[in-house]
C-alpha cells in the first residue's frame, strides 16, 4: 500500500488514518502537503462534527519518514509545521486516538489536536536532538502550553520517549484506555462532542488559543444562532438540544 491518509466520514465523525505501515506510520512529504487541503476540505463539510486522527494498526505515527530530510530539511520540517498549523486550526472539535509510537512529527501532530486519547503501551517522544534538528519556534510553543516548560524541556532536551501514564500525569494526554478499549472510548467521545453546541466549541476554541480580538464576534454569532433559545428551551423541556448553528460558511 502507498503512503497515504484515509478519510472518511461517518455519524457526523471525520477518522483520518495515517496509513504508511512500511515505516510504522511515518509521514512523507506527500502526506505532510495533503493534510492541509484535506482538512479544508472536511471543516466545509456540513456533515462533519468532529474529526479523529489516528494511524493504521498498532501505531500511531513514528514521525516523519526520515529519508524526507535528506534532500531539504527545512523544506520538510515546514510542511510539518503547515500541518501540523492546519490542524491546530480545525474550525471543529479534534481527537488523536493514539496506539503504539507517537513519536516526533506524530507527537507534534497529536499536540496539535484539542484532545488525545491513548491506549495504554502508547509511546510518545520528541525527537528532533537524535537529529541535531531545531524544533519549530510555533512547536515547541505549543508543547510547552500542554505540558509545562520542565516537562517540554525533558521531551526536547533528551529526545527520550515516555509511556502512556507519565503522558497523562504532564497533561500531554487526556485519558489512557486499557488495551482494546480505546476505538470504544473514542466512539463514546466524539458522540457527545457532535451532540454539543458547535458554536460554544468553535468560540471556546479560538479563546483557549489565545484570540483576544473576537469577543465581539462571538457575541454577536451567539445573539444570531439561535443555540442558545434552544439550549435552553431543550433544559426546561428536559430533552435533547438540537443546535443547527455549524462552522461551515460561517466567518
Amino acid at each position: 500500500m502507498d503512503p497515504q491518509l484515509s478519510p472518511h466520514v461517518a455519524d457526523s465523525v471525520a477518522t483520518v488514518v495515517i496509513r504508511h505501515p512500511a515505516k510504522r506510520n511515518a509521514m512523507t512529504a506527500a502526506m505532510w502537503r495533503a493534510l492541509p487541503p484535506l482538512l479544508d476540505t472536511l471543516a466545509a463539510d456540513p456533515d462533519v462534527r468532529a474529526l479523529v486522527l489516528t494511524g493504521e494498526g498498532g501505531t500511531f505515527c513514528a514521525g516523519a519518514d526520515i529519508s524526507t530530510l535528506q534532500g531539504s530539511p527545512e523544506e520538510a520540517q515546514h510542511l510539518a509545521v503547515a500541518a501540523e498549523e492546519a490542524l491546530a486550526a480545525f474550525p471543529k472539535p479534534t481527537v488523536a486516538a493514539v496506539r503504539g509510537h507517537c513519536v516526533g512529527g506524530g507527537t507534534q501532530l497529536a499536540a496539535a489536536c484539542d484532545l488525545r486519547l491513548a491506549e495504554e503501551g502508547a509511546l510518545f517522544g520528541v525527537t528532533p536532538a537524535r537529529l541535531g534538528i531545531v524544533y519549530p519556534a510555533s512547536s515547541t510553543r505549543r508543547l510547552v502550553s500542554l505540558v509545562g516548560p520542565a516537562t517540554a524541556k525533558y521531551l526536547l532536551f533528551t529526545a527520550e520517549l515516555i509511556d502512556a501514564g507519565r503522558a497523562l500525569r504532564t497533561g500531554l494526554v487526556d485519558e489512557v484506555l486499557p488495551e482494546g478499549e480505546l476505538d470504544k472510548r473514542t466512539a463514546e467521545l466524539t458522540r457527545v462532542l457532535v451532540s454539543r453546541s458547535q458554536l460554544t466549541q468553535a468560540a471556546a476554541k479560538e479563546f483557549a488559543a489565545g484570540r483576544t480580538d473576537r469577543d465581539a464576534h462571538w457575541a454577536a454569532r451567539a445573539r444570531g444562532s439561535g443555540d442558545t433559545a434552544e439550549g435552553v428551551a431543550a433544559f426546561l423541556e428536559r430533552r435533547q438540544p438540537r443546535f443547527t448553528w455549524t462552522t461551515s460558511g460561517s466567518g
